[in-house]
């Protein structure tokens, strides 16, 4: 099976990304069909470049992207659809003070008793 997937360039610490069309059972960083274009996480905003007409005629010929690359190609355009939400996570105030808000109110009833 043909995916497009991301293929990690750069050097240790400096991740940059080709989109690429690979087959399913080949390593990540080796062979590659067909690079369709690129993406740096680092930049502000994050460069994306992609070959619109190179990624449709994968996805038409039966390729299948990771789901990072299909988020890709949502905000590139190549893909119709909306970016999917992050997903929520509670604050970290609100995990610490959780067990210690409950801790408080045994203690006092335990003191009461007494």
């Amino acid at each position: 099976m043909i995916k497009l997937r991301l293929r990690r360039m750069g050097r240790k610490g400096q991740p940059h990304y080709r989109i690429v069309a690979a087959e399913a059972s080949w390593p990540r960083d080796g062979r590659f069909i067909e690079a369709v274009g690129y993406y740096n996480p680092r930049t502000e905003p994050a460069t994306i470049q992609v070959n619109a007409e190179r990624a449709r005629y994968w996805l038409e010929h039966g390729a299948q992207p990771t789901e990072t690359v299909r988020s890709i190609l949502v905000k590139a355009g190549v893909l119709p659809g909306r970016q999917p939400e992050a997903a929520n996570k509670p604050a970290s105030s609100q995990k610490s003070s959780g067990p210690a808000a409950s801790a408080a109110p045994s203690e006092a009833a335990a003191e009461q008793s007494l």
